[in-house]
């Protein structure tokens, strides 16, 4: 029959599933959401949505300060960014809200 899918045993739910629909699951769970689920892409801003004590840098970034042009990295609980006192910042997804 063409056009049928291949179905793949997914061991979590311990089921024969479409690759399709296993495809987009995974998709689903490699998106980089920031604190209030909104999806960030490389280059958006975020805000700090607390305090935080910079490991290292012996310096505070306070709640409201601006990051610009965020990198994504392979982690989706991670960005990379640059602060203008700090370089190779990484900071978590969980502390940040999208502009």
């Amino acid at each position: 029959m063409a056009g049928d899918d291949d179905y793949i045993y997914d061991e979590a739910t311990g089921e024969w599933r479409p690759a399709s629909e296993i495809a987009a699951a995974a998709a689903a769970l490699d998106v980089v959401r920031d604190s209030a689920g909104n999806v960030l892409a490389d280059g958006d801003s975020v805000t700090l949505i607390k305090d935080l004590k910079v490991k290292g840098a012996n310096q505070t970034l306070k709640q409201g300060t601006v990051i610009r042009s965020i990198r994504l990295t392979g982690n989706p609980d991670e960005i990379d960014c640059r602060h203008d006192t700090i370089k190779g910042l990484v900071l978590r997804t969980e502390f940040v809200r999208k502009r």
